[in-house]
């Protein structure tokens, strides 16, 4: 299968700087249902052979020019080969419509990397590991356990979106009465969509910001809304996903595998994070003695997104993590 061809971006267009230590390209690769995907690969100058490579995606709604071409450019410094990728539907990313999720494919496209990277001649494809970040957190462990390639899993302040669609935050949904209610939304939303031939967006990060949004929503705003971390493909930072994009998740638990991952999982979660006990519930699910669960003192949950204003995000751990493991 060929991958279609894609309208790359050719110019530095990301909201960190550009590393002089690494070399950067763009390449695409497609998943099993034929969707050629986008992404940024990173490679440390200077290095020659086989190296050990890590593929990162999120957080949900983002693009690779923000959080996770951070994080791949950063482990890129630290020696590994690493590629940040949009994931269907999204950013530079092919698939029709856009601004759809699925459990199924967005876990397959995690797998699709590990296809993709296995096949380069500078990877080592018994040294192969993936990031998740955000909702791709769930979607990086969902891919562990059903991918053996996958050496090794990190999940930076995840979200369980399938647990979400069910539950609403904190289990405030978690009745068949509420789910029953925006099941008849969505079927209606369908109907109109259907009706209209478009697709109705559910919009991205409030805008303008409520003097009494929640402080996780004035988190939000901080990165997608700002300088910070705004970017002109991202869901987030602009008008969402369709509302209809992310109907699957409500019932396809994506974590109902984790207790059968065999190779080593890292959960990582800001302390002060609304979300997480998303992480926590998930590695509650893991089991073996190379499962560990890592809570950043102080950290809310967009301070793992690029480090915030103390340089919460753990490269270190992250550094040491993938060396024992990807040996």
């Amino acid at each position: 299968m060929q991958d279609a061809q894609l309208n790359l971006t050719q110019e530095w267009d990301k909201v960190f700087p550009k590393s002089e230590l690494v070399n950067h390209e763009k390449v695409t690769f497609h998943n099993r249902y034929g969707i050629t995907l986008a992404a940024d690969l990173y490679k440390p100058k200077g290095v020659e052979g086989k190296l050990a490579a890590i593929a990162v995606s999120g957080p949900f709604g983002a693009v690779k020019e923000q959080s996770s071409g951070l994080y791949a450019q950063t482990m890129a410094e630290r020696g590994f080969l690493t590629i940040a990728f949009d994931p269907s539907f999204t950013g530079e990313s092919g698939g029709e419509p856009r601004r759809m999720a699925s459990p199924d494919i967005n876990t397959e496209d995690f797998c699709a990397a590990v296809d993709y990277l296995s096949c380069r001649d500078d990877v080592d494809p018994e040294r192969i590991g993936i990031i998740g970040i955000c909702g791709w957190g769930g979607m990086a462990i969902n891919a562990a356990a059903l991918d053996p390639r996958i050496k090794a899993t990190v999940a930076s302040t995840m979200y369980d979106m399938t647990r979400i669609a069910r539950e609403g935050y904190y289990g405030a949904a978690d009745s068949k009465e509420a789910r029953d209610e925006q099941r008849a939304a969505w079927a209606a939303q369908r109907t109109a969509d259907y009706a209209s031939g478009t697709y109705v967006r559910a919009g991205g990060v409030v805008d303008p910001l409520p003097d009494d949004a929640p402080q996780f929503v004035k988190d939000y705003y901080a990165y997608y809304k700002t300088p910070r971390g705004y970017h002109e493909r991202s869901g987030n930072s602009n008008d969402g996903w369709n509302v209809t994009g992310t109907i699957s998740f409500v019932n396809q638990p994506i974590l109902s595998m984790a207790g059968e991952i065999d190779n080593p999982v890292l959960v990582i979660h800001g302390e002060k994070a609304h979300s997480r006990y998303f992480g926590e519930g998930a590695f509650a699910l893991l089991k073996g003695d190379n499962k560990e669960l890592m809570i950043i003192p102080g950290a809310n949950h967009c301070d793992l997104y690029d480090g915030g204003d103390n340089d919460y995000i753990p490269f270190d751990k992250l550094q040491a993590f993938f060396e024992q493991n990807l040996a």
